[in-house]
């Protein structure tokens, strides 16, 4: 019998868990508009401040918290709309903060993906992404944030791909996002520190975001976040495949700075990102090059050029990570595939 599909994917959207699923399920059968005035409306609205309050207790969270459509929504709120100066981001941020901040002072990284930060101008807005989607690479927001608050400024941290596994950063502005832990696609949150520092547009969430609130898809986010399980076996899970790789050639991107145990990335010297992605789709792995929004672009990742990674180099990394479900078993097959696929890279070249 044929192997099933793996999945290794999950920075990208991870599968919603089964208690996300049942309770959107609930919802959608009962639902009606939040900001209507009737009795119907009025247990709508009952509902979503429920969903807000356990969204808020789950994360640890003691400010306000303002739903959006996802983490890329979040950001541009804080970034077109906090009460700031200059806008200050890091140099291998997700796309979704360099397209609202072109024009942003870019905060360079060293060869280990961490941000230096150097002098903060007075009353800026800085951007950092507090674990990176394509490397995995954890920032030390706690030390950003006090030169950040030292010079007046403000904090906004990308916590998509931390928030649900890692505690939240003491920041100002925090974007979450409800389908990279197990939520609802659709769905994420700005977590304001205070509501005085952002400038309101009118509508609903308190007059900080029109629309229509996406009940179903708050209280689903809400059963993710309290159904997350543990995490303990996710840094055996990485240690493995770190091991092999090196073992086998290959580079381990970032190695030595403190990551996120859920990504990896990983260079195949010889072998372009998009030939392997190829190979391990075929074999049923599903794996990605880079972040999810631009792995299908030729273009060679930002992050990794921030890095100072030349750029053929670059075109030879691809990304790992797991989900709740993945195993060691799981771990074992795509090494498999990889030493496989690096030692018929070797035999071509020899």
């Amino acid at each position: 019998m044929l192997n099933p599909r793996l999945y290794l994917d999950h920075a990208a959207t991870t599968p919603m868990l089964p208690a996300a699923r049942e309770a959107m399920a609930d919802a959608l059968g009962r639902w009606a508009n939040p900001s209507s005035p009737h009795r119907e409306g009025r247990a709508a609205r009952a509902a979503l401040e429920e969903a807000r309050a356990r969204i808020v207790a789950a994360l640890g969270w003691q400010g306000a918290l303002i739903f959006t459509s996802g983490a890329s929504e979040a950001l541009a709120i804080a970034l077109g709309r906090a009460k700031a100066g200059e806008r200050r981001i890091s140099t291998v941020e997700h796309d979704a903060v360099r397209r609202v901040a072109k024009d942003a002072a870019p905060v360079p990284v060293g060869a280990d993906g961490l941000i230096l930060l150097g002098d903060v101008p007075a009353g800026a807005l800085v951007a950092v992404q507090a674990v990176n989607n394509e490397t995995g690479v954890i920032q030390p927001l706690e030390a950003i944030a006090g030169a950040v608050r030292a010079a007046g400024g403000l904090l906004l941290a990308d916590c998509a791909q931390s928030a649900g596994k890692l505690p939240l950063p003491d920041a100002d502005f925090i974007a979450v996002s409800a389908h990279k832990l197990g939520g609802p696609p659709g769905i994420g949150a700005l977590l304001v520190r205070d509501l005085a520092t952002l400038t309101p547009s009118g509508g609903q969430e308190q007059g900080y975001r029109a629309g229509t609130e996406n009940l179903p898809a708050a209280i689903g986010f809400a059963a993710a976040l309290e159904a997350r399980g543990a995490r303990d076996h996710m840094a055996a899970l990485r240690d493995r495949l770190d091991a092999v790789i090196r073992a086998g050639g290959g580079m381990v991107v970032a190695d030595g700075s403190p990551r996120l145990a859920e990504i990896g990335s990983y260079r195949m010297p010889g072998v372009p990102a998009a030939a392997q992605l190829i190979q391990f789709d075929a074999a049923g792995i599903a794996v990605s090059a880079g972040s999810a929004c631009s792995s299908g672009s030729l273009k060679p990742s930002h992050v990794l050029a921030a890095m100072g990674w030349d750029e053929m180099a670059a075109r030879e990394v691809v990304r790992v990570s797991f989900g709740a479900n993945t195993d060691m078993t799981a771990v074992d097959r795509f090494v498999a595939e990889w030493t496989r696929m690096a030692d018929r890279a070797r035999a071509r070249a020899a």
